[in-house]
């Protein structure tokens, strides 16, 4: 497998639900991870505490498709690396769409997952282990019903907005930040959705968007009887989040405008707040910190959005010298070494390559500390004038 094939596969596992086992040491989570994948995968032995990092393997379940399986440490695990077992364990409670807690035992640390699931609206399956024998098609009906239809069931990114025949141009900018000799990954998502639809989508970079329009180019527009092309006229344009000024100039205003990131946002949930947090760009002073939230891990260039882009325009658009600061990968919000509320503003990235459980998840903290929370694409139509614009479209009937 090429590199590129392996990062695709890896991208699918994170976009896949997520099922977790939680409960005490050696009450039996890897062994019920083995025991349904039919595969030795988690290591079992009889020593409390063999399991120390969370272990994650992708099944084939009829009915719903690809999952993944989380075993996890002993939520009752001792001593100083004990503790960080167990908050790693806790903290993957936030990314599964479907938490099976298995015991032996009730008491104290079955009521905080119990209680935690509560909190969230994240589903529980209670197992009670080594009393009797667990039939595999049992628990797989079990989990079959419990797990939300949501966590599987691909969500349309477009489907209330185009229709079968519509024309959608996508605006894709080729420069040193794209990736080398690819899409990236909501480029792709968005015109699969097109192609699931049945519209037509048109690519093209910002240098060729007005011919495209007009018509002009020679090889774009329909080609009238008597030979004359005529222009475009699309039902929407969505364009990469660092060309919208540009792309903005360009499309007349009669012609809907959003972009990659907008859309993913809208897909992923949260929507509202976003919409909610991204005017509090406005009430930004000088000395305010705003904290960037990636979800992928990826090589920094002098034209990457979040840790370049984005803050000069913030700074730019608000005429104030606020303080920027990024968190990467998969790190949660608890890795922060400053409260959340030292933060006048929480903004996070597209999560093409995260689930809408592990959106919500990362960003539940924040909410509940009382930060606004806004996405990239959208704070990025505000610093460009056009954040009424780019989100026109999902609030109002196009005509």
């Amino acid at each position: 497998m090429d590199f590129f094939s392996y990062l695709c596969s890896m991208i699918g596992n994170e976009l896949k639900p997520r099922i977790g086992f939680f409960g005490r040491r050696n009450v039996g989570k890897s062994t019920m991870v083995n025991y349904l994948t039919g595969q030795q995968i988690a290591i079992v032995s009889n020593t409390a505490g063999t399991t120390t990092d969370p272990v994650r393997k992708s099944m084939e379940i009829g009915g719903i498709g690809p999952v993944v399986l989380i075993d996890t440490a002993g939520i009752d695990d001792e001593g100083e690396l004990g503790a960080l077992r167990v908050e790693k364990s806790m903290a993957a409670l936030a990314e599964v769409d479907l938490a099976l807690l298995l015991y032996t035992e009730w008491g104290e640390p079955e009521e905080r997952v119990e209680r935690w699931c509560s909190e969230h609206g994240t589903p529980l399956l209670k197992l009670r282990t080594k009393a009797e024998p667990i039939d595999k098609e049992a628990l797989i009906a079990q989990i079959k019903a419990a797990l939300p239809e949501s966590a599987y069931r691909g969500q349309s990114l477009l489907g209330d907005i185009v229709h079968q025949g519509d024309t959608v141009v996508l605006v894709t900018p080729i420069d040193s930040s794209a990736p080398e000799g690819r899409m990236i990954l909501p480029q792709v998502q968005v015109l699969r959705d097109l192609m699931d639809l049945h519209a037509v989508a048109v690519f093209c970079q910002p240098e060729e968007l007005a011919s495209v329009l007009s018509g002009s180019s020679p090889k774009l527009g329909e080609v009238a009887a008597e030979g004359r092309r005529r222009s475009v006229s699309p039902r929407l344009v969505i364009t990469d989040s660092q060309v919208f000024a540009k792309v903005a100039s360009i499309v007349p205003d009669s012609i809907p405008l959003t972009s990659f990131s907008v859309v993913l946002a809208r897909q992923k949930g949260l929507f509202d707040e976003y919409l909610r947090g991204t005017q509090a760009i406005a009430d930004l002073k000088d000395g305010d910190r705003v904290l960037l939230l990636e979800s992928c891990t990826h090589n920094v260039t002098c034209e990457d959005i979040g840790r370049v882009k984005l803050p000069a325009l913030l700074r730019k658009a608000t005429g104030k010298q606020i303080e920027c600061e990024v968190l990467g990968g998969s790190d949660a919000l608890s890795t922060l070494h400053s409260p959340l509320s030292a933060y006048s503003l929480v903004i996070q990235c597209g999560g093409c390559v995260i689930t809408r459980q592990q959106v919500k998840a990362r960003l539940l903290p924040a909410l509940e500390a009382g930060v606004p929370v806004s996405n990239y694409g959208l704070a990025l139509a505000w610093c460009n004038g056009i954040f009424e614009r780019a989100t026109r479209i999902f609030s109002h009937e196009l005509p």
